[in-house]
């Protein structure tokens, strides 16, 4: 049985394989989404004081879906990088909650989860998508774009710690990730002062579409 979206040329439909693939990989995205919400919540008693907060922040959490996308589904599609971001974003949502509802004193309202979970639900997808566009885009464009925004979260990060909390070594350490996701990961001279710059825009709009709201909520 074949299947074409071009008429007059038929592609050849799905295996049972490729499904069994798919599957697979959405899987370990949602098991690995989930152990790491697990550890995420541990990490917070492990970590030293202030340090806490940066285990289950969001540019930590997206970095999963950033990696998912990059590495998880670097022979697959753009929609399935996107996907399998969700999946893990939800695995992290679920598994941190879990743990903290039934291997703590509780997680409270459903308000908080509610909240992560509608975020990671944006941000897994888009971020799966940088993975992807990172590992195998083909212009500069979208390898910019994708890189800048993943090192523009820490940036993000760096900001909320600087100016709303005042935990100077944990900004430092964001700081210095949102500058060395660039030199990096970035291919060439020309594409690393081009990430830094957009890299830099993504971080002030992202603090205030997501860290400015969720202080409001928070207080």
């Amino acid at each position: 049985m074949t299947t074409s979206t071009i008429p007059g040329v038929p592609t050849a439909a799905p295996t049972s394989g490729g499904i069994r693939a798919r599957v697979g990989r959405a899987a370990v995205a949602a098991g690995g989404g989930l152990l790491l919400g697990v550890l995420t919540n541990l990490a917070q008693g492990w970590l030293p004081d202030t340090w806490q907060q940066l285990a289950n922040s969001g540019a930590v959490w997206s970095a999963v879906a950033f990696a998912v996308g990059a590495v998880l589904y670097r022979h697959g599609r753009l929609v399935q990088a996107a996907l399998g971001g969700a999946v893990a974003e939800a695995g992290l949502v679920v598994g941190y909650y879990g743990y903290a509802e039934f291997g703590r004193d509780g997680a409270g309202s459903l308000f908080f989860p509610l909240v992560w979970l509608g975020l990671g639900l944006v941000a897994g997808p888009l971020f799966g998508a940088a993975g992807w566009w990172w590992r195998r885009g083909l212009d500069v464009r979208r390898r910019v774009l994708s890189l800048g925004a993943f090192a523009g979260l820490w940036g993000m990060e760096g900001l909320m710690y600087a100016v709303d909390l005042g935990y100077m070594p944990e900004a430092y350490a964001c700081l210095a990730l949102f500058v060395l996701i660039p030199l990096l990961m970035a291919r060439d001279h020309k594409e690393r002062a081009l990430t830094l710059g957009a890299a830099a825009v993504c971080a002030l709009v992202a603090y205030g579409a997501v860290e400015v709201p969720l202080q409001m909520l928070s207080a």
